[in-house]
């Protein structure tokens, strides 16, 4: 039985085109049966349709302007990837938008997110512009990028696979996201592929 996966995606989806790529060469473990997007412009919704994947959008303005929550918006996103996929591993890559945990309840120990940051270090948004400040006050010499289980407490689940990236002298904040990114797209399909082979779960 092939193991199903579910992208949730916000942005240009480089991460989402890298798991493509690998699920192309049998390197992911599983299949990619649906891209979800909180954003109707993510241009991973177009890479997800060149690779005849199906998508799925929903924004949290549309359930804000119909009086709901940001929980109404989590408890129905979830119950629909459940009901219509059933999905064994939930790939957050790129996904701009905290879970509660009524998505994290229904899908516990089968989610995993992609952080560019070490464990411990840089929880939360704009880890690399903060990684990068603290490297020209002389406070960081690396940093580093992370995939682990997802828990309500941002960023700070179990880890998964964890590799460190160098700032070097003359970086810009351009050169130190095109060396993370580099090692983003090669840590995240690693990871999918060693939950689903090894049936990981979060200790």
């Amino acid at each position: 039985m092939v193991k199903q996966i579910v992208v949730l995606i916000s942005g240009s989806g480089t991460n989402l085109q890298a798991l493509i790529d690998a699920e192309q060469q049998s390197q992911l473990g599983g299949h990619i049966s649906l891209v979800v997007s909180n954003k109707k412009s993510a241009y991973g919704l177009e890479r997800a349709a060149k690779a005849s994947i199906p998508t799925h959008t929903r924004t949290l303005k549309s359930y804000k302007d119909q009086g709901k929550t940001r929980e109404d918006f989590d408890r129905e996103l979830a119950e629909y990837i459940a009901a219509e996929y059933s999905p064994d591993l939930v790939v957050l890559a790129g996904w701009m938008h905290i879970l509660s945990p009524g998505f994290i309840d229904r899908f516990r120990g089968k989610i995993i997110n992609l952080h560019p940051a070490l464990p411990g270090e840089l929880e939360g948004a704009h880890a690399i512009d903060r990684a990068f400040d603290e490297f020209q006050q002389g406070k960081r010499q690396r940093t580093g990028v992370m995939v682990h289980f997802v828990i309500p407490e941002v960023d700070k689940g179990e880890p998964i696979l964890t590799q460190e990236v160098p700032c070097v002298d003359g970086d810009s904040l351009e050169t130190l996201e095109d060396r993370i990114h580099a090692v983003e797209h090669q840590l995240l399909p690693k990871a999918v592929k060693l939950v689903l082979d090894k049936g990981l779960v979060p200790q």
